[in-house]
């Protein structure tokens, strides 16, 4: 009997990074877990050996927990249906292979490869829908299959499928489904090598871990009525399934390394920050009431229902991403922010500059509704922490005339008589300044931005100009009246 709370698992192949698609159902798992009070585990399917990476399953776990997905039962952490990596598990695997075989249910396959090429190209020859197994080691006898095994002549474990009527489940998400069973081949348990394929340790490793809810990618559908098979075949109750939905590229074909970043790790190396990640991987399927799009993982928790899960594929929209980083940014203290972009600043040029906390604080808050990423801090507003050597010159041709030096100089005689630097003292100085001209305030105000940034854009003026401190202003309208004088 399954369990009344939920059982669910993520069971990655240690192959490399953690894919967005990983992530998705990773977090969709972990999701309805939390909501319904269950269990999340972890489970690596580390059986073939031809797509093992070394490392790769404690960057996935590295990962995971970056992210903020913590299972309850899994590798290094104790549970009581582990091991919990099928590598451990491989002896459990082949007494149930052997199971199927008394039962009749699956036999043994000694078909070189080069047969099953020729099977191959002639089922292509003759046009059929799919290439499947002919049944031809089914048909071999005791003493011959005895007398193989005797010689070690290398062997495969096949299922056998009966040939005959549907396999007829339900999905959560895709309602009824039915295969029929003409379609289904006599799908490889046991390889030669002795370990397991992905389908009979999957359905094993379900059973006796007690998983109560398989929830995975659309693409595992078809192998679904094979995983059915196993389940009837052992006389074990089935869990409910739901197929998530495929990620597609803007151009509706299948997610790819080709056409943009899949993996976790490139999203955070480019500093998204867990929390947009974690919101924009949620609503690739599934949305929340009243079309909300912004998030936390404690509300995507008390919202998220398998029931509003799409059948149709989700597009994978950077600009999306983009816009919730940023929203993600904006919804931090400033605290919060600072504590980032200090790390951040320790891989940047400024690494060996020493900025007081209340000085990053007021750059914060003044960049905070213009960035998208917590590098922007420097890349947009680098004038906060070096004075400009470069002025942008479609500025300079636009904005700086041939008077424009006597205006600065006049603007920086009235500074010079401030005490102190405050937003409004500096912009009633400079409308002050440019009635004694008789200019517009114009024809100082975008002077003194690019004299103090070397650029025509940014936020306030006067809050810049505050930020930066008296002196500190006024030398940069200095320099920058030498420096373009002499270009």
């Amino acid at each position: 009997m399954l369990s009344e709370k939920p059982r669910v698992r993520f069971a990655p192949s240690p192959t490399g990074y953690l894919h967005v698609g990983g992530l998705r159902t990773a977090l969709y798992n972990y999701l309805y877990a939390k909501k319904n009070d269950g269990k999340f585990i972890l489970r690596i399917e580390d059986t073939d050996k031809n797509r093992y990476v070394e490392g790769a399953m404690e960057n996935l776990i590295e990962t995971l927990k970056w992210i903020g997905l913590d299972y309850n039962e899994g590798p290094f952490i104790n549970g009581n249906f582990g091991p919990y990596i099928q590598s451990q598990r491989l002896n459990i695997y082949r007494k149930y292979a052997d199971e199927l075989i008394e039962k009749g249910k699956a036999y043994h396959c000694f078909c070189t490869a080069e047969r099953l090429e020729n099977l191959r190209v002639e089922q292509k020859k003759l046009k059929l829908p799919q290439a499947m197994y002919d049944k031809h080691c089914l048909k071999l006898t005791q003493d011959e299959i005895k007398e193989n095994l005797e010689k070690q002549i290398p062997h495969v474990i096949r299922l056998n499928v009966d040939k005959k009527g549907k396999v007829v489940f339900d999905d959560i998400i895709r309602d009824r489904v039915e295969f029929d069973c003409s379609t289904i081949d006599d799908q490889v348990l046991i390889k030669s090598d002795g370990y397991p394929t992905y389908h009979l340790a999957n359905v094993i490793d379900d059973h006796l871990m007690k998983i109560t809810h398989v929830i995975r990618g659309e693409e595992w559908l078809s192998s679904t009525p094979k995983h059915i098979l196993l389940y009837d075949y052992f006389g074990w109750e089935k869990p409910i399934f739901a197929h998530l939905p495929l990620l597609l590229n803007p151009d509706k074909s299948k997610l790819s390394k080709r056409q943009g970043d899949v993996a976790v790790e490139d999203y955070r190396d480019k500093g998204y920050l867990k929390e947009a990640i974690i919101n924009f991987i949620a609503l690739l399927g599934w949305s929340g009431k009243d079309n909300k799009e912004f998030f936390m993982l404690d509300e995507l928790i008390k919202e998220f229902s398998l029931e509003k899960v799409h059948k149709a594929g989700a597009v994978f929209n950077i600009e999306k991403l983009n816009w919730l980083n940023s929203e993600h940014i904006k919804n931090k203290s400033s605290e919060d922010i600072l504590t980032l972009l200090k790390k951040e600043m320790i891989n940047s040029k400024f690494k060996s500059e020493n900025y007081s906390d209340f000085y990053l604080i007021k750059v914060i808050e003044i960049m905070k509704e213009r960035i998208t990423f917590i590098k922007d801090y420097i890349t947009l507003s680098p004038y906060f922490f070096e004075k400009p050597e470069d002025y942008d010159k479609s500025v300079i041709d636009k904005r700086w005339e041939s008077d424009t030096p006597e205006h600065l100089h006049k603007l920086i005689a009235n500074y010079v008589k401030l005490e102190h630097l405050n937003k409004e003292q500096l912009e009633i100085t400079l409308k002050n300044t440019a009635e004694e001209l008789e200019i517009g305030t114009g024809k100082l105000i975008h002077p003194v931005r690019l004299a103090v940034s070397g650029i025509g854009v940014g936020p306030g003026l006067y809050e810049i100009l505050e930020i930066l401190g008296k002196d500190e202003v006024i030398t940069r309208i200095k320099k920058a009246i030498e420096k373009i004088k002499q270009s």
